[in-house]
Protein backbone atom coordinates (compact mmCIF):
# COMPACT_ATOMS: atom_id res chain seq x y z
CA UNK A 1 0.00 0.00 0.00
CA UNK A 2 1.22 3.45 -0.66
CA UNK A 3 1.41 6.90 0.65
CA UNK A 4 -0.86 9.20 2.59
CA UNK A 5 -4.18 10.62 1.49
CA UNK A 6 -4.19 14.17 0.21
CA UNK A 7 -4.75 17.11 2.53
CA UNK A 8 -7.91 18.23 0.73
CA UNK A 9 -10.29 19.87 3.18
CA UNK A 10 -13.90 18.80 3.61
CA UNK A 11 -15.01 22.07 1.97
CA UNK A 12 -13.35 20.94 -1.27
CA UNK A 13 -15.04 17.52 -1.36
CA UNK A 14 -18.43 17.02 -3.06
CA UNK A 15 -21.09 15.51 -0.84
CA UNK A 16 -21.12 12.34 -2.94
CA UNK A 17 -17.85 11.37 -4.60
CA UNK A 18 -16.02 8.13 -5.26
CA UNK A 19 -12.46 8.27 -3.89
CA UNK A 20 -10.20 5.28 -4.36
CA UNK A 21 -6.75 3.94 -5.06
CA UNK A 22 -6.81 3.31 -8.80
CA UNK A 23 -4.65 2.87 -11.87
CA UNK A 24 -5.48 3.22 -15.55
CA UNK A 25 -7.03 -0.26 -15.52
CA UNK A 26 -7.90 -1.17 -11.91
CA UNK A 27 -9.57 0.17 -8.79
CA UNK A 28 -8.91 -1.09 -5.27
CA UNK A 29 -11.84 -2.01 -3.04
CA UNK A 30 -11.90 -3.46 0.47
CA UNK A 31 -13.72 -6.25 2.21
CA UNK A 32 -13.23 -8.04 5.54
CA UNK A 33 -13.71 -11.74 6.17
CA UNK A 34 -12.93 -14.46 8.64
CA UNK A 35 -9.38 -15.84 8.36
CA UNK A 36 -10.83 -19.12 7.06
CA UNK A 37 -12.12 -17.33 3.97
CA UNK A 38 -9.85 -14.31 3.70
CA UNK A 39 -6.64 -16.33 4.05
CA UNK A 40 -7.23 -18.63 1.07
CA UNK A 41 -8.49 -15.71 -1.04
CA UNK A 42 -5.28 -13.74 -0.45
CA UNK A 43 -3.09 -16.82 -0.87
CA UNK A 44 -4.60 -17.84 -4.20
CA UNK A 45 -5.46 -14.38 -5.52
CA UNK A 46 -9.08 -15.39 -6.10
CA UNK A 47 -12.15 -16.13 -4.06
CA UNK A 48 -12.45 -19.78 -2.99
CA UNK A 49 -15.46 -21.99 -3.74
CA UNK A 50 -16.70 -21.33 -0.18
CA UNK A 51 -17.28 -17.67 -1.13
CA UNK A 52 -21.02 -17.53 -1.83
CA UNK A 53 -21.41 -16.10 -5.28
CA UNK A 54 -25.20 -15.76 -5.06
CA UNK A 55 -25.19 -13.65 -1.89
CA UNK A 56 -25.15 -9.85 -1.90
CA UNK A 57 -21.61 -8.64 -1.28
CA UNK A 58 -20.61 -5.04 -0.54
CA UNK A 59 -17.34 -3.58 -1.78
CA UNK A 60 -15.87 -0.36 -0.41
CA UNK A 61 -13.30 1.86 -2.17
CA UNK A 62 -12.69 3.75 1.09
CA UNK A 63 -10.08 2.20 3.38
CA UNK A 64 -11.25 4.17 6.42
CA UNK A 65 -14.89 3.31 5.86
CA UNK A 66 -13.81 -0.33 5.83
CA UNK A 67 -11.97 0.26 9.11
CA UNK A 68 -15.16 1.72 10.57
CA UNK A 69 -17.14 -1.29 9.39
CA UNK A 70 -14.72 -3.94 10.68
CA UNK A 71 -13.45 -2.08 13.75
CA UNK A 72 -9.83 -2.19 12.58
CA UNK A 73 -10.17 -5.95 11.92
CA UNK A 74 -11.45 -6.60 15.44
CA UNK A 75 -15.03 -7.69 14.76
CA UNK A 76 -15.94 -11.37 14.65
CA UNK A 77 -15.84 -12.71 11.10
CA UNK A 78 -14.00 -9.61 9.87
CA UNK A 79 -10.51 -10.24 11.21
CA UNK A 80 -8.89 -10.44 7.76
CA UNK A 81 -9.01 -7.28 5.66
CA UNK A 82 -8.53 -7.73 1.94
CA UNK A 83 -7.56 -5.17 -0.68
CA UNK A 84 -9.06 -6.39 -3.94
CA UNK A 85 -7.90 -4.93 -7.24
CA UNK A 86 -10.70 -5.20 -9.80
CA UNK A 87 -10.98 -4.02 -13.37
CA UNK A 88 -12.24 -0.51 -13.86
CA UNK A 89 -14.34 -1.78 -16.76
CA UNK A 90 -16.20 -4.13 -14.41
CA UNK A 91 -16.61 -1.48 -11.72
CA UNK A 92 -17.82 1.08 -14.26
CA UNK A 93 -20.26 -1.41 -15.74
CA UNK A 94 -21.72 -2.06 -12.29
CA UNK A 95 -22.04 1.67 -11.62
CA UNK A 96 -23.83 2.29 -14.91
CA UNK A 97 -26.43 -0.34 -14.14
CA UNK A 98 -26.72 0.26 -10.40
CA UNK A 99 -29.65 1.64 -8.47
CA UNK A 100 -29.69 3.44 -5.15
CA UNK A 101 -30.49 1.11 -2.27
CA UNK A 102 -33.17 3.52 -1.08
CA UNK A 103 -35.71 5.80 -2.75
CA UNK A 104 -34.52 9.38 -3.19
CA UNK A 105 -36.74 12.23 -4.27
CA UNK A 106 -35.42 13.91 -7.39
CA UNK A 107 -33.54 10.80 -8.53
CA UNK A 108 -36.53 8.50 -9.01
CA UNK A 109 -39.91 9.57 -10.35
CA UNK A 110 -41.62 7.82 -7.46
CA UNK A 111 -41.19 4.86 -5.12
CA UNK A 112 -42.65 2.44 -7.64
CA UNK A 113 -40.13 3.51 -10.29
CA UNK A 114 -37.32 3.04 -7.77
CA UNK A 115 -38.58 -0.44 -6.82
CA UNK A 116 -38.74 -1.43 -10.49
CA UNK A 117 -35.15 -0.25 -11.00
CA UNK A 118 -34.02 -2.11 -7.92
CA UNK A 119 -35.59 -5.35 -9.12
CA UNK A 120 -34.03 -4.95 -12.56
CA UNK A 121 -30.40 -4.65 -11.40
CA UNK A 122 -27.87 -6.80 -9.58
CA UNK A 123 -25.92 -3.75 -8.36
CA UNK A 124 -26.96 -1.15 -5.80
CA UNK A 125 -25.29 1.84 -4.20
CA UNK A 126 -25.28 3.36 -0.74
CA UNK A 127 -23.66 6.68 0.14
CA UNK A 128 -22.49 6.58 3.76
CA UNK A 129 -20.65 9.25 5.76
CA UNK A 130 -16.92 9.04 5.11
CA UNK A 131 -14.76 8.51 8.21
CA UNK A 132 -11.69 10.26 9.53
CA UNK A 133 -8.63 8.60 11.01
CA UNK A 134 -10.48 8.12 14.31
CA UNK A 135 -13.50 6.72 12.43
CA UNK A 136 -15.69 9.71 13.21
CA UNK A 137 -18.14 10.76 10.44
CA UNK A 138 -17.09 13.45 7.99
CA UNK A 139 -19.51 15.90 6.30
CA UNK A 140 -19.31 14.11 2.95
CA UNK A 141 -20.11 10.62 1.82
CA UNK A 142 -18.36 7.54 0.52
CA UNK A 143 -19.68 4.90 -1.85
CA UNK A 144 -20.52 1.31 -1.07
CA UNK A 145 -21.36 -0.90 -4.02
CA UNK A 146 -23.53 -3.94 -3.42
CA UNK A 147 -23.36 -6.80 -5.91
CA UNK A 148 -25.61 -9.83 -6.20
CA UNK A 149 -26.36 -12.57 -8.71
CA UNK A 150 -24.63 -11.94 -12.06
CA UNK A 151 -22.69 -8.94 -10.74
CA UNK A 152 -21.43 -10.85 -7.71
CA UNK A 153 -20.27 -13.75 -9.86
CA UNK A 154 -18.57 -11.41 -12.32
CA UNK A 155 -16.83 -9.61 -9.44
CA UNK A 156 -15.44 -12.84 -8.02
CA UNK A 157 -14.56 -14.65 -11.22
CA UNK A 158 -14.00 -12.02 -13.93
CA UNK A 159 -13.22 -8.58 -12.53
CA UNK A 160 -10.82 -9.55 -9.75
CA UNK A 161 -7.20 -9.04 -10.75
CA UNK A 162 -5.42 -9.43 -7.39
CA UNK A 163 -6.26 -9.96 -3.72
CA UNK A 164 -3.94 -8.84 -0.91
CA UNK A 165 -4.18 -9.37 2.82
CA UNK A 166 -3.67 -5.90 4.32
CA UNK A 167 -4.43 -6.92 7.90
CA UNK A 168 -0.82 -6.28 9.03
CA UNK A 169 -1.13 -2.71 7.71
CA UNK A 170 -4.44 -2.30 9.53
CA UNK A 171 -2.89 -3.43 12.80
CA UNK A 172 0.14 -1.19 12.36
CA UNK A 173 -2.00 1.89 11.77
CA UNK A 174 -4.22 1.05 14.73
CA UNK A 175 -1.17 0.53 16.96
CA UNK A 176 0.24 3.92 15.98
CA UNK A 177 -3.07 5.58 16.77
CA UNK A 178 -3.14 3.92 20.18
CA UNK A 179 0.28 5.34 20.97
CA UNK A 180 -0.76 8.79 19.80
CA UNK A 181 1.42 8.90 16.71
CA UNK A 182 -1.28 10.19 14.38
CA UNK A 183 1.15 11.58 11.80
CA UNK A 184 2.83 8.20 11.34
CA UNK A 185 -0.55 6.47 11.16
CA UNK A 186 -1.80 8.92 8.54
CA UNK A 187 1.36 8.44 6.46
CA UNK A 188 0.49 4.74 6.07
CA UNK A 189 -3.01 5.28 4.72
CA UNK A 190 -3.56 4.21 1.12
CA UNK A 191 -3.58 7.13 -1.31
CA UNK A 192 -7.18 7.65 -2.44
CA UNK A 193 -8.01 10.22 -5.12
CA UNK A 194 -11.24 11.12 -6.91
CA UNK A 195 -12.25 8.32 -9.23
CA UNK A 196 -13.16 9.50 -12.77
CA UNK A 197 -16.59 7.94 -12.93
CA UNK A 198 -18.21 11.01 -14.47
CA UNK A 199 -21.68 12.26 -13.50
CA UNK A 200 -23.91 9.64 -11.88
CA UNK A 201 -27.34 11.29 -11.76
CA UNK A 202 -29.10 7.92 -11.40
CA UNK A 203 -27.09 7.47 -8.18
CA UNK A 204 -27.65 10.95 -6.84
CA UNK A 205 -24.14 12.15 -7.69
Amino acid sequence: MSTAMSTTTSLDVPNRQIRAAHTDSTITVYQAYSPALGGPAARDGRFPPAWKRERMTWIKPSFLWMMYRCGWASKAGQETVLAIDITRSGFDEALRGACLSHWKRGVHADREAWQQSLRATSARVQWDPERDLHLKPLPYRSLQLGLSGPASRAYADEWTVAIRDVTPLVREIRSLLRTGDEAAARALLPAETPYPAGPLPHLGA
